[in-house]
């Protein structure tokens, strides 16, 4: 009788990935992991000396994840910051458990910052910030920070379920925002 196939780390990290995303990362155990990995708890402590070891794993999967979803986010606002903010708190919404592993929970020294996760490889930060440059803005820098905070409040009110606006009242306080940062 052949030996069974050992299960690989990406199969660990891609059921860790699916049960941070239906429940977050907290909710991991050895033993939930296994299961949903279809292996003993062996192969997953061969691979892994700690759970915090799997978490940055965990946690990159995720950063590829929200880049995908940015990437693949319907951008057709004209107004600067405005699909930037639609995007991240779209992703609070719909993937609430990642959002707080990405942008809320301490990661330590490993991990992306929260400008590197939004920023991106295609620079959408930096597109933004041009796109207001390119309407008149004089200190677009700053207005992103103001336009950040908001965008960053807004996506933490939807994890918590107090941020429940459709789409076009998020488009108007988007909007609203940004006309008043720029005052």
């Amino acid at each position: 009788m052949s030996r069974k196939a050992t299960i690989t780390q990406k199969e660990i990290v891609n059921a860790a990935f699916k049960i941070t995303r239906k429940e977050g990362f907290e909710q991991i155990t050895s033993r939930k992991l296994a299961a949903a990995a279809g292996c003993s708890t062996q192969p997953i402590f061969r691979i892994y000396e700690n759970m915090d070891e799997l978490k940055k794993d965990v946690y990159a999967k995720a950063a590829e994840y929200y880049e995908e979803y940015y990437n693949e986010f319907n951008k057709s606002h004209d107004c600067p910051f405005v699909d930037l903010g639609l995007a991240y708190i779209g992703f609070a919404q719909k993937y609430p458990h990642l959002f707080r592993l990405l942008f809320v929970s301490e990661q330590g020294n490993d991990s992306k910052s929260m400008y590197d996760l939004v920023n991106g490889k295609d620079e959408n930060v930096v597109k933004e910030i041009n796109k207001a440059v390119a309407k008149g803005v004089a200190d677009a820098q700053q207005l992103f920070m103001q336009m950040w905070i908001f965008i960053h409040g807004a996506g933490c009110m939807a994890v918590t379920g107090d941020f429940d606006l459709d789409e076009q009242a998020s488009v108007g306080m988007l909007e609203s925002a940004y006309k008043a940062f720029c005052i």
